[in-house]
């Protein structure tokens, strides 16, 4: 089971990596010129490899938090509301990671994109959403 943990960890600390830069690259976008086309194309680019490397690594972060859930029976029995309150946290972790797909689709298509302050803001929900689920794992409020 430590190993499964151990995993589970890593793989969350690096979907979580992506999902903290992937919204500063939107920042970026949000700020370039429309007569800058290649610095456009350039960043479009390298958000869609972060894309798909932070859903690459969402999947056995998920896998392997349901294996230790399902699988170990982790947060079963009474006085484990920490467990339902951390997996709507990991259900909006997974929102927030569908909102920025959809975001960079809307940048691919050429579509209005916010003001560079409000990506700036969006960029910030990830640490708190890491926040909340650590503090809902290790203390267990409740």
């Amino acid at each position: 089971m430590l190993w499964v943990k151990s995993l589970h960890i890593v793989f969350v600390a690096s979907w979580f990596a992506g999902l903290f830069y992937l919204p500063r690259i939107f920042v970026n976008l949000a700020l370039v010129p429309p007569e800058s086309a290649a610095e456009r194309d350039r960043l479009i680019l390298m958000a869609r490899k972060l894309l798909r490397f932070a859903t690459v690594l969402a999947i056995p972060a998920l896998g392997l938090g349901l294996w230790l859930w399902l699988g170990w029976g982790i947060g079963g029995g009474p006085g484990n509301g920490w467990l339902h309150a951390k997996l709507g946290v990991v259900m909006l972790t997974v929102g927030y990671h569908h909102l920025c797909a959809v975001m960079l689709r809307r940048f691919e298509s050429g579509g209005p994109a916010r003001s560079a302050t409000w990506y700036r803001w969006f960029n910030e929900l990830p640490v708190l959403l890491l926040l909340a689920a650590v503090v809902l794992v290790v203390v267990k409020p409740f």
